[in-house]
């Protein structure tokens, strides 16, 4: 009986971690924070958390960017006449929004390791430079201010 429960337990934790990894977070989710949330002190901590931002292996992310613009706007990125191929060097195409866009750069002054990141916030006004798909936007590269 005692073997059935490890088993059944260890099943249950295996299935939950597939799960995890087969959930892609979309630029809405990751980057998106409209209107800005009313996070009066560690803005970045708390959306860090909250958002469940974190790097390959469970590492902090050195920078990341939270764009306080309405979805739809974000979207039309995608349709902007500045297109060019990313700075990866790769055959993909980056768009960079028409007009700048109010956003939160958080960038990390302590930690290694999810969730014990802690980040200094810095209010930009810049360009969203993205990469798009049939649907609209996909990934941020980067901002442009």
């Amino acid at each position: 009986m005692i073997l059935m429960v490890i088993i059944f337990l260890l099943l249950l934790f295996w299935e939950n971690e597939l799960h995890e990894e087969r959930e892609v977070p979309t630029l809405e989710h990751l980057h998106v924070d409209y209107p800005q949330s009313d996070i009066p002190v560690r803005y970045c901590n708390q959306m860090v958390l909250q958002r469940v931002i974190r790097g390959p292996d469970n590492a902090c992310k050195k920078e990341h960017v939270f764009i306080h613009e309405r979805p739809r706007e974000i979207n039309r990125v995608c349709t902007s006449p500045k297109k060019r191929v990313c700075q990866n060097h790769s055959s993909i195409l980056c768009f960079q929004s028409v007009t700048k866009f109010k956003m939160t750069a958080c960038q990390l002054i302590e930690g290694t390791r999810y969730p014990a990141c802690r980040y200094h916030i810095s209010p930009i006004v810049g360009f969203a430079v993205v990469t798009c798909d049939h649907l609209g936007p996909v990934t941020l590269q980067r901002y442009v201010e």
